[in-house]
């Protein structure tokens, strides 16, 4: 469910405890039915409320309410195992007394005086006795930062149902381990909340711990790889020019969204964070195609600066620069054919060709430009844009060496990402007025579609073109049954279309 349609739903909560109650043990059978796996869109968060208005006659307007509910049953499975000291306790600054709450309020939140007069100091209590952190803050931004940096893996809200509404969608497209609980009336002054609920989700437990994908420590062994002295371990030692150019541009820049993929995608389902050498050997020969495929395309863009620096076709000139992005190509075959793994060389060739395709289908536009529709550029999307989110999605399930069975779904789940990414690039590149009519964009596709439409309809028409291709990427996550790999697509959403 997207914010506008929750906006236009009168938010509301069931008027007693017993109702409430009553709606959550019916919630958590409804659920366990479901035999679904965490996390699951607001799209389908909101066809499963709507289920179950249906099969309980439930209000209507309960919707929101129910979809924050039927979330909690979701994660309280895996909330239970993550250890008290990794969990966060958020509580809201108007459960105090209003005109009688004399806290100071600071950038880390309430600090309160523990008069006794609300229910705040009671519920931070039973989460420091258990170890939990707790604070008394508004909004949950900083949340998801706490999460980022590793300070929580999950999160105990309360908020008015309001707020929730706001909120609520950021810890969905963030995968955030969560339970949300709403406050029982509106308003922002002396507010309630069900508080042995509160601390029963707070105390939650179950015997086998949890332990969530560490994507910094998958980074970190990235960074590790990408070191000169490890890369010249793969690569062998070569004095050529040739080899130290190569070298030179594989330590340079880039955020490495490819090898890390690879290999957060082979743990997420193998649960192995011991990388085997044919998993290092995969992220670096694909981080090698595209080192290469950024030497071709500066050269073909006829481009002079990269990550801040003189490209290698400014520092050598075109005809050396074509030689040492092959160069970086033999690497990457040789690298991959040392694993014994045909699978991975195969799916690297297929990416290889379709994005040669994709880059000649641009080429042979821009040297006889003509009237294009919508279709034409997403067919070069697919095969320019897509290959490189599908391919190291790919590689890590091939290192895996099983689960085929999740091929269809990655290769669906990256034609949309894909698209989406590259809409949003174009949206991008027109909101900062560059120049798009050199090559076949979205934008132009859009402008010969509807010479009618002004800047702005071309501009919300790609918005939604985005948020359409997003939902289809998560769509094609729905029935995934793999916790870490399904957080994992989530969080690279969110961070790719952010």
């Amino acid at each position: 469910m997207d914010l506008v349609r929750m906006d236009e739903k009168r938010l509301n909560i069931p008027a007693t405890h017993d109702e409430r109650m009553e709606l959550r043990r019916e919630l958590r059978d409804f659920v366990r039915q479901k035999s679904l796996c965490p996390p699951v869109s607001l799209k389908q968060l909101e066809a499963l409320a709507e289920e179950f208005v249906s099969l309980k006659g439930c209000c209507q307007e309960l919707t929101s309410w129910l979809m924050v509910e039927i979330n909690n049953q979701l994660w309280i499975d895996i909330i239970a195992t993550i250890p008290y000291e990794r969990r966060l306790l958020m509580l809201p600054k108007c459960l105090s007394r209003h005109g009688e709450c004399k806290a100071e309020f600071d950038e880390y939140g309430l600090l309160c005086h523990r008069c006794g007069k609300c229910v705040i100091p009671t519920l931070q209590d039973r989460a420091e006795d258990l170890g939990a952190l707790s604070i008394v803050a508004e909004g949950f931004t900083q949340v998801i930062e706490l999460i980022e940096n590793n300070v929580v893996d999950a999160v105990i809200g309360v908020s008015c149902l309001d707020s929730l509404e706001k909120a609520f969608p950021l810890l969905v497209s963030h995968a955030v381990p969560g339970l949300a609980i709403a406050l029982n009336d509106a308003g922002c002054i002396n507010t309630h909340v069900d508080n042995a609920y509160v601390e029963e989700l707070l105390t939650a437990s179950a015997p086998e711990g949890h332990a969530l994908l560490d994507h910094d420590a998958i980074r970190r062994q990235i960074d590790n790889w990408f070191k000169r002295e490890e890369l010249e371990c793969i690569f062998g030692r070569q004095n050529d020019k040739t080899s130290r150019v190569c070298l030179d541009w594989m330590i340079t820049g880039g955020k490495r969204w490819r090898p890390y993929l690879l290999c957060a995608v082979y743990q997420a389902i193998t649960g192995d964070t011991r990388m085997n050498e044919d998993v290092h050997r995969a992220a670096v020969a694909v981080e090698c195609f595209h080192k290469a495929s950024l030497i071709h395309d500066d050269i073909e863009d006829k481009d002079n600066a990269r990550y801040g620096q003189p490209t290698v076709n400014a520092l050598y000139g075109d005809a050396y620069a074509i030689n040492a992005g092959d160069a970086l190509l033999g690497e990457g075959y040789r690298i991959l054919a040392r694993s014994n793994n045909m699978e991975l060389v195969r799916l690297i060739a297929d990416a290889h060709a379709s994005l040669c395709k994709g880059q000649g289908a641009e080429l042979e536009w821009c040297a006889a430009p003509h009237p294009i529709d919508m279709d034409f550029s997403l067919e070069i999307f697919k095969n320019k844009t897509v290959p490189a989110f599908e391919v190291s999605l790919l590689l890590g399930l091939a290192c895996t060496g099983n689960h085929i069975h999740l091929r269809p779904m990655l290769k669906a789940y990256s034609e949309a990402l894909g698209i989406a990414y590259q809409l949003k690039d174009d949206m991008e590149d027109f909101s900062q007025d560059n120049e798009l009519a050199v090559r076949p964009s979205a934008v132009l596709a859009l402008r010969t579609m509807h010479s009618d439409w002004d800047d702005e309809r071309v501009k919300e028409e790609l918005q939604r073109m985005v948020s359409q291709y997003k939902q289809q990427a998560l769509d094609a996550l729905d029935s995934l049954d793999c916790l870490e790999l399904k957080r994992l697509l989530y969080q690279v959403t969110e961070k790719i279309l952010k």
